[in-house]
């Protein structure tokens, strides 16, 4: 698996290449977290995200599909106490309807070859009215040329299967429903954009 491979050097990518990105998506994401919410997050990673989300809230479960990486995040989160690690497909999520204030999946809709499907699950698990927090990589530029980024890590094995720009990134939400939908954009060298919007429910 491609997201096994690259655990090890993940945080390289994180830390260095893309650190103007990744520090400005941490503040946004932790600011959208509220005391007390239980919260999933889906397509964990190395943890990025988890490390920002656990202080913020009473619990945060934390998933990913590739083993190695959720023995990395549990690793790089070691310290924290409220945090639950389990591994999940997030097309097809075992945990109840509305078990989450708040439900985070970072940097995985692009990736997916049933990213609506993936949608309705996290919008399934996720109380009515609670938040969806979705960052995804903007790896069109704004003329909607594939970027540099996309190109090469699509050569390297990530198969990104959509490519948006901050609009058709809107759009897709719109399309599945959502009639309000924030954008945040977390600008750096490869710009990361996060969709929020209130949970329908199951």
């Amino acid at each position: 698996m491609f997201w096994d491979s690259v655990a090890g050097v993940y945080d390289l990518f994180v830390n260095v290449v893309n650190r103007r990105t990744h520090q400005a998506l941490r503040k946004i994401v932790a600011g959208l977290i509220q005391p007390g919410d239980r919260a999933l997050e889906c397509a964990c990673g190395t943890g990025l995200l988890t490390e920002v989300i656990a202080p913020r809230c009473a619990h945060v479960t934390a998933t990913d599909f590739a083993p190695k990486m959720l023995a990395r995040a549990r690793k790089n989160c070691a310290a924290l106490t409220n945090i639950t690690f389990e591994p999940a497909d997030i097309t097809a999520l075992r945990y109840p309807d509305a078990s989450f204030d708040a439900v985070v999946a970072g940097n995985v809709i692009h990736l997916l070859d049933e990213p609506m499907k993936a949608l309705h699950e996290l919008d399934r698990v996720c109380r009515p009215g609670g938040r969806l927090i979705i960052p995804t990589y903007m790896n069109r530029d704004k003329k909607g040329n594939t970027s540099g980024f996309a190109t090469a890590v699509g050569k390297a094995g990530a198969d990104f299967k959509r490519q948006f720009t901050v609009a058709s990134y809107r759009q897709f939400f719109l399309e599945a429903g959502y009639a309000d939908v924030e954008i945040q954009l977390a600008e750096g060298r490869i710009p990361c954009a996060v969709a929020v919007m209130k949970a329908k429910g199951a």
